[in-house]
Parts: C-alpha cells; structure tokens; sequence
C-alpha cells in the first residue's frame, strides 16, 4: 500500500507561477512521484491537462493555463507568439483560440488544438520577455505584419498603430527590428506605414486623413500630436496647424461619448480661447468625404494666413 504524498510548497508556488499547470517531470523533480500525482488527479484535487501535463487544482483550466501548457510542451526556451504575445502585451483584449508558440529546438513538434508550434527563425532574435515568456513587442507586432506567416486577418495598418497608440513601441524601434530581418512579407508597404506612423499618425483615422486629406490635397503638414495642458490635464491635438490657428481633431469609434465627450468639448473650448480654429472629422468624414473636408481645411487655413489653394486629387476630378 502507498503512503498519500502531497505537494511540496514549493511545487505549489512553482505550479501557481506557471498559472497552475505543471509537467509530471517538473512534480518528480520537486519530490512527488508518479503514483502520487496519479491519486490526486483520481481524487479529484488535480486534473490531467494533456501528455505530461497536469493542472494543479479542480477548477476549470484559464487560458492563461493552455498558453503555460503550450510553453511546457515545447520544452526549455519556448515563448509565446503571434496573436498569444499580441494578447499578453494588451494589443487585443480577447485571447486568441489558436496559441502559438515558438521554440528553439531542432525537432518537429505536431501541432494540438489549441497549440501551433513552430521553430524560432535564424533572422529573429529568440529574446523571450515577461510571464508567460513572450516574443518581444516589435517582433510580435512585425510577426503579425508579415504576410508569409499568415497569423492574423487583421491589416499591417492595425497592429503598427495599435503598438504605437498604446505606447508600448515606436515607429523607429519597428523599423529598426525590421531591418534585422532578412526575410519578410509585405516589407515595402510596413516600411511605408511606419513612415507614416513616425510622422504622428497614430491610428487608421489619423492616417487615413494624413493621406487622403493632407497630402492629396497639398494642404500644409501640421504637427501630430501637440501635447497642449487642459484643466491641469495633459492632453493631445491630433493635428495642429500652429502658424494658421486651426486645429483638427479626429473621432476614432472609441473615446468620444460620455466622460470622453465632455473632454472634447473642454478641449475644443480651450482651442477657442486660444484663438484656435477646431475642427471635428469621424472616420465617415474622412473615408467617404476626403475632398469635402479638403476644402474646409483649406477654408480655415486660408483665413488663418494660408497663401496657397488646395490641389484636386484623383477623387475631386472622379
């Protein structure tokens, strides 16, 4: 008859840093036998996750759990990537059903749902950040940009500025990574879009306006993102045109309603007082009406000093 062997406290703690899970190697190492760990998962108190793996208490596996799990399984080295990594940084707030993970070992591993696993490339460096162990932020914002990989749905334009929005990379700390990279899909229009983001458009709408408004039409560049003090706040213009006394901000889908509402109009108000002229484009205005806006743009320009006209683009002559 076996003598009932619990866990260690420092298998515990060691289960509890790797979000519960734990391989059976790791639980022998730590002095719970094989027969031991068996009569736990029979009583209930633990559960057998997949080959090798086992959860460390009787409530339902987390995410965070399968993507730990996925990590053990590949072996030392091992980090999370893709849309994981992008979830981990705070890119998406939903974790991805698919969990990728890169690792350094020569041997193919046979991907399990929800495991992908590919082994780390020559031209990427294997620098493995945080809990769980992740790809570092511009090789996972450059690894969903890049179309041989073939990880996300989603459009370069989205990942760029969402790092950069967030404050989590740069524009030429992406391109400097991107450099390093012998091989990459799509490495003229990323290298496109990062100028863009460096230039301070730090979202579609911004973008979208920097392109189809500003440049198509000639207007005068003006400055992204002028941090200007409201109410002791700090707060941002998204584009400034300092010598003519206009300002334009740009409604995004998110932080224009409620508390975010009255900020506008607070920032809007401090704009006037300042002998500013503001004016409000949504994403519609910009996408559909590029031209119209043009020309109220060049209007307010014009009064504020502007000497020259604006140029007809492609859309005004269709």
């Amino acid at each position: 008859m076996h003598a009932t062997v619990d866990p260690s406290d420092t298998l515990r703690q060691l289960a509890l840093a790797q979000a519960g899970v734990i391989s059976r190697g790791q639980a022998q190492q730590l002095g719970l036998s094989r027969h031991s760990q068996q009569r736990l998962v029979d009583r209930g108190r633990w559960q057998r996750l997949a080959s090798g793996l086992l959860v460390a208490h009787d409530q339902p596996p987390t995410w965070t759990t399968h993507a730990w799990a996925g990590l053990l399984l590949a072996g030392d080295g091992a980090r999370l990537g893709g849309e994981a990594a992008a979830h981990l940084w705070g890119l998406t707030d939903e974790p991805p059903e698919r969990i990728l993970v890169w690792h350094p070992h020569r041997t193919r591993r046979v991907d399990t749902a929800p495991w992908a696993f590919r082994r780390e490339r020559e031209d990427v460096r294997a620098e493995s950040i945080g809990d769980p162990p992740r790809t570092s932020i511009e090789d996972t914002v450059l690894d969903l940009c890049d179309r041989r990989l073939g990880e996300s749905e989603l459009a370069p334009l989205h990942w760029l500025t969402v790092a950069v929005q967030k404050r989590l990379t740069s524009a030429s700390m992406l391109r400097r990574t991107l450099s390093g990279r012998h091989r990459f899909g799509g490495r003229a229009e990323v290298q496109d879009l990062l100028a863009d983001v460096r230039d301070g458009a730090t979202s579609a709408l911004e973008l979208r306006y920097l392109r189809d408004v500003e440049r198509a039409h000639g207007l005068p560049r003006g400055q992204r993102q002028a941090a200007r003090r409201v109410d002791g706040r700090r707060t941002y213009r998204d584009v400034w045109y300092r010598a003519f006394a206009v300002v334009v901000e740009l409604d995004g889908k998110l932080g224009h309603s409620g508390a975010g509402r009255f900020r506008d109009h607070r920032r809007d108000n401090a704009a006037l007082m300042e002998g500013a002229a503001p004016l409000r484009y949504g994403w519609e205005d910009v996408s559909r009406r590029p031209c119209v806006v043009a020309r109220e743009v060049a209007e307010m320009l014009t009064r504020g000093g502007w000497s020259h006209m604006a140029q007809r683009c492609a859309r005004c002559d269709g």
